[in-house]
């Protein structure tokens, strides 16, 4: 009872109920728009600010000292994953939930190692994203029942498979692989990760060499083969 309590709005020293503070990082003003009216109607939550990269989040995070972060993974720079790892240091205490347009089998598992409390899928409704934050806020850590007996499953002795094929590839790759085994071109990766398609170039050949494809054709194959794989779990 305890903790379901401390994810709703707490009350000040005259009774009054103060809302809990949310910053959202991400780069899209619609989704601004859409998380700060599901935070408002609640009564319990209110969006403080919106960043758009990582700078920008660091500072008004400083400024603002909220009560948790709603983070994107694809944000302008360094990215979603080098924020994460960064408030580990700068704000050990400062609960963190990825609500992200990627699959939750391909990421939630590297945002939990990198610190996170959760992640939610940008498709996801409302009522989902609220009972995620009020997750978090009380304490807990948030993902889908199906990946929750996933992780679960992976505690049991030698069930920890050894590292290989896209398990290899650091988070950026794991990014641009995914994004390309669901078919999207250099260019259009790069505008997604507002990167530039020369860097992007330069991850494929970084992806192509640790899983070990001679080919752009063997790329799109196996993240095309791996897509599916992630799908049907």
């Amino acid at each position: 009872m305890k903790a379901e309590s401390e994810g709703k709005a707490k009350t000040t020293g005259g009774g009054a109920t103060r809302r809990r503070q949310i910053v959202l990082v991400d780069d899209h003003p619609v989704v601004g728009k859409g998380i700060g009216s599901l935070l408002h109607a609640t009564h319990e939550f209110e969006l403080a600010g919106q960043a758009v990269n990582v700078v920008d989040a660091m500072e008004l995070i400083k400024t603002c000292n909220p009560d948790l972060v709603l983070l994107d993974l694809s944000l302008p720079g360094p990215g979603g994953f080098e924020l994460l790892k960064n408030l580990q240091v700068s704000h050990p205490d400062l609960p963190i939930l990825v609500l992200s347009m990627f699959d939750e089998n391909a990421f939630a598992e590297r945002v939990l190692r990198a610190g996170g409390k959760g992640y939610v899928m940008k498709h996801e409704s409302g009522d989902k994203v609220l009972a995620a934050i009020r997750c978090v806020l009380a304490g807990g850590v948030y993902v889908s029942p199906s990946l929750t007996t996933r992780l679960l499953a992976s505690f049991v002795p030698g069930s920890a498979p050894e590292k290989k094929g896209a398990d290899t590839l650091n988070d950026r790759e794991m990014q641009v692989y995914s994004m390309i085994g669901s078919g999207m071109a250099t260019q259009k990766i790069a505008i997604q990760l507002n990167l530039s398609p020369k860097t992007v170039q330069t991850y494929r050949e970084h992806i192509k060499r640790k899983m070990g494809l001679g080919t752009a054709t063997e790329l799109i194959h196996s993240a095309t083969l791996w897509i599916r794989s992630q799908c049907g779990r």
